[in-house]
């Protein structure tokens, strides 16, 4: 139990997927102009990643191992996770449409989000049995919500400030991002 714990804090704050490995900055970018946006996609980002990441593991050990079809992993995940997304958005649209409608365009976007891949890639490449691949990518998906929602946080107060000319819009964003990225580096003392 102490041992899925600190996969869970190392894999939200120590190794934060957006802010110390850069995968994801699409949506961190892109989806981060105010806090409801934010924490919808930061949800949907966790709910896939954490099946992803079991399926992934699954397919990985009982098709890819045994059929010695392990160089196919890229390109059989990529599937696997954009065939998800799809079931996922299916579900929501007949089953919760209030949730289809509330997190939109976002949920298509997450099969284009490196950082569900990489989660994917890197519980293969570091041998993580089926636990500890749901745990490793749940703290991922949970780091990615944190960052998100503090970008959309203080994007929001900077668009009130009165920021120079030359720093408006995308400067400030990721003189911002750099910031947030020295701060979780503080983390890295935590475990």
């Amino acid at each position: 139990m102490k041992e899925l714990l600190l996969v869970l804090i190392a894999a939200a704050l120590v190794n934060n997927v957006v802010l110390s490995r850069f995968l994801g900055l699409c949506p961190f970018l892109g989806v981060s102009k105010k806090i409801s946006t934010a924490a919808g996609m930061g949800g949907a980002v966790i709910f896939v990643i954490t099946i992803a990441s079991a399926l992934c593991s699954v397919i990985y050990d009982v098709v890819l191992v045994p059929l010695d079809l392990k160089y196919m992993n890229t390109i059989v995940f990529i599937i696997l996770i954009a065939a998800l997304v799809q079931f996922i958005e299916m579900f929501l649209k007949k089953f919760s449409p209030g949730l289809y409608n509330a997190l939109g365009v976002y949920l298509p976007l997450i099969t284009t989000n490196c950082a569900v891949l990489g989660v994917a890639i890197d519980n293969v490449q570091k041998g993580n049995g089926f636990v500890i691949s749901v745990v490793y990518g749940a703290g991922t998906a949970i780091g990615f919500l944190i960052a998100i929602v503090i970008m959309a946080g203080v994007r929001e107060r900077i668009e009130n400030n009165n920021v120079t000319k030359s720093f408006q819009g995308s400067p400030i964003v990721l003189i911002t991002a750099g910031l947030m990225s020295i701060a979780f580096m503080g983390f890295a003392g935590l475990l």
